[in-house]
């Protein structure tokens, strides 16, 4: 009897999980056809009714279909859910990228997506939203946060930002410009006036998931104070930790003061000792985070470190208050 019982609870186990995987399956795909009906709607609309040449008499037919098709399929589908559809077919053109997002995104995401008024920053947070598979509240929270004016990416030429996020939808791999943000805002370490390093450091490690929400997706903590040993002198990494995206490891500096030149000697030192003793088989090289109070921008210009590079240091505020 007991290995009936036994049995009995491992087929149940094995059931339950056939089950989910069936209505997350029915769910997604429930979602996907229903975002890509909202496409299509508004993209007939937009392209047989609203055209310039009919705009006037263009209104009056969608408030007409409106109330029409409210009548016959509920409120999903009022004047107001219409002409949002028609913004959805204009801001997303492209019916292929729309069904690739609908995989991942429900249409409650492209509802937050919608408002924002820059077609770049609309494409990098529904392939970022695709990509770390966020929530409809964490996407919310990123928009309200500025996360994409905050990344470097947001800093290079449009031509450039576009070709990056094409590349990532075609299943390339994210770039450290779209990881890394200036500033890094910590007011939700609560640190006291005059507080020193070794506060901050230990404030990140108490508060380490507000932390790692605040860096972003992808991030896992390492070790603190790592040791770098170069023939008899000791070097202490402040924080060191791995972004799975990138596919590599990814050293932290606190600086309460302004950048100096001696930062980046410091760590280079420590990258090329992490690429030389702890770079795992298929990794990319180490990349160095200089979080600091400040920085002189023509100095960072002058080094090479304005954006984030391959094996090089980066140097980024941070707003702890």
């Amino acid at each position: 009897m007991a290995d009936i019982a036994k049995i009995d609870v491992v087929l149940l186990s094995e059931l339950r999980g056939l089950i989910e995987q069936a209505r997350h399956h029915l769910a997604q795909v429930a979602n996907s056809t229903l975002t890509l009906l909202y496409w299509k709607l508004g993209e007939r609309i937009r392209r047989e009714v609203l055209r310039d040449e009919r705009a006037e008499y263009g209104e009056q037919i969608v408030a007409t279909v409106s109330r029409q098709l409210a009548s016959d399929y509920g409120k999903g589908f009022t004047e107001k859910s219409l002409r949002r559809m028609v913004q959805f077919s204009e801001a997303f053109p492209d019916e292929q990228i729309v069904a690739t997002l609908s995989r991942e995104l429900s249409w409650s995401h492209f509802v937050e997506i919608l408002p924002l008024k820059q077609p770049l920053e609309r494409e990098y947070y529904a392939e970022m939203c695709r990509i770390e598979r966020w929530s409809v509240r964490t996407l919310r929270e990123r928009i309200g946060g500025q996360l994409y004016l905050r990344t470097a990416i947001a800093k290079k030429p449009e031509a450039v930002v576009q070709a990056e996020i094409s590349h990532l939808r075609a299943g390339g791999q994210m770039t450290p410009d779209m990881v890394f943000r200036d500033p890094y805002m910590l007011d939700f370490l609560g640190l006291p006036e005059g507080y020193s390093e070794r506060d901050l450091e230990a404030a990140i490690l108490r508060e380490m998931e507000s932390f790692l929400l605040e860096m972003g997706a992808g991030f896992t903590f390492v070790a603190r104070q790592k040791r770098i040993s170069v023939g008899a002198d000791d070097f202490y990494l402040d924080l060191l930790f791995y972004h799975r995206h990138l596919r590599r490891l990814v050293a932290v500096e606190l600086k309460l003061e302004a950048f100096a030149p001696a930062h980046k000697g410091q760590m280079e030192l420590y990258l090329r000792w992490l690429d030389r003793h702890d770079r795992a088989v298929g990794e990319e090289s180490p990349i160095g985070l200089i979080l600091c109070a400040g920085a002189d921008a023509e100095q960072v210009e002058l080094m090479d470190l304005a954006l984030p590079i391959s094996a090089s240091p980066s140097i980024w505020r941070i707003s702890p208050t």
